[in-house]
């Protein structure tokens, strides 16, 4: 297997979202599936969600606002260059750009199946404009991803 060429990259827009696909389920027998996201200021998923596949995030550039669920509620950690945060799999999460500028990590889910073919799929939809809520719902929930809504006020940040 050749090392990934960027300049000719699989590249993908969700939402606001910018995602460079540097390794498949195909090229890792289904193990992992890795890429890079470049986020902008207000950019991420709209709201808290759980899925098996765990993830792991390494922050290469701007910082990141991780919500993560747990038995005490949602915390919020920030994470900035070179931080590691690992996601196990059916954890509470949603991942935000809450800064005014671009923030870019390096991220691996595994096993890689369910978040590559949900990313595909969004991607294809959100093809022609934004899509419809009732068609993300859906489109989520045929990938396994449960949409458990919006970070609630009163979040606390991780000591």
């Amino acid at each position: 297997m050749l090392p990934v060429d960027r300049a000719t990259a699989e590249c993908w827009q969700l939402g606001a979202d910018h995602i460079t696909v540097l390794a498949t389920c195909a090229q890792t027998r289904g193990h992992l599936f890795a890429v890079e996201i470049r986020m902008p200021p207000g950019g991420g998923p709209p709201v808290l969600h759980r899925h098996e596949p765990s993830e792991v995030y390494y922050v290469l550039e701007g910082e990141f606002a991780f919500y993560i669920g747990g038995a005490d509620g949602v915390t919020r950690h920030r994470a900035g260059p070179g931080a590691t945060v690992p996601l196990a799999g059916g954890t509470p999460h949603t991942i935000r750009n809450e800064t005014d500028s671009d923030a870019v990590a390096f991220v691996v889910h595994t096993p890689g199946a369910t978040m590559e073919n949900f990313s595909r799929a969004a991607a294809a939809l959100a093809a022609d404009g934004p899509p419809a809520m009732e068609q993300v719902l859906a489109l989520a929930q045929r990938h396994g991803i449960e949409l458990l809504g919006p970070i609630p006020d009163g979040v606390r940040p991780a000591r």
